[in-house]
């Protein structure tokens, strides 16, 4: 069943807590600990978000003026055909002067986006059968993608997308955080774009053109990791 009862964040303590191996994940330079010191740090501003972040959806003239209303570390949204579910590091409503915005982010720090759907597909079921014909109605495909397309990057973007319907956001958008080089993750991320119908490259936000039901952005930002002053910023 799916939680609605959030409660805050007490700084970074609680993003650590929400790991499921903390003592590995858990370590400056891993995702984990960079996406949350730049989220909690992008709360400290004035509109709540990072600088690098506003610039980035900026970009779009709809996104302007944007400020963060709530944000959930590791928010989990259900799909249909069974478990597990799609997991962001971070869900965001962010407002504009257009409505609200359903963001998903991802941060990454070399890390691969996982299985391909070739590769997720190879023990086949009805449940994966299900869920895949699910997130193509969503992004507008009219076939399945192809095989070497990450999976990650198909139900994260449908994440945000559903979410955007619950809460009757205007916008949807997935962006990804990456605090290193990371030219496989980039290629992997600019050949989903393509599956959609656009092309985009990193420090670009693009809409994607496939869905038509609401707009949705896609973004690739690339972030510095964290300083000691940042870390001693948002230390609790």
């Amino acid at each position: 069943m799916e939680r609605r009862i959030y409660t805050p964040t007490a700084g970074l303590a609680t993003w650590k807590n929400r790991l499921a191996d903390p003592d590995t994940q858990w370590v400056r330079t891993k995702s984990a600990f960079e996406t949350a010191v730049f989220w909690e740090y992008g709360a400290t501003h004035p509109r709540g978000l990072h600088p690098h972040l506003i610039a980035l959806l900026e970009q779009e003239q709809s996104l302007q003026g944007c400020e963060l209303l709530a944000s959930f570390p590791g928010h989990r949204v259900h799909l249909p055909g069974g478990t597990p579910a799609s997991q962001a590091d971070v869900w965001a409503i962010v407002r504009t002067y257009v409505g609200l915005v359903s963001l998903a982010v991802e941060g990454k720090t070399g890390e691969s986006f996982a299985e391909t759907v070739g590769e997720w597909r190879k023990s086949a079921s009805a449940g994966k059968d299900e869920r895949l014909a699910f997130l193509c109605d969503q992004l507008g495909l009219t076939k399945s993608p192809s095989d070497a397309i990450r999976y990650q990057l198909l139900h994260r973007t449908v994440s945000a997308l559903l979410e955007a319907e619950r809460i009757g956001a205007a916008i949807a958008a997935m962006i990804v955080v990456s605090f290193t080089d990371d030219s496989r993750s980039k290629d992997d991320f600019g050949a989903f774009a393509s599956c959609l119908g656009e092309s985009i490259s990193p420090g670009q936000l693009r809409r994607m053109p496939t869905v038509q039901h609401r707009p949705l952005f896609l973004g690739w930002l690339d972030a510095k990791p964290c300083t000691d002053a940042e870390i001693a910023a948002v230390a609790v």
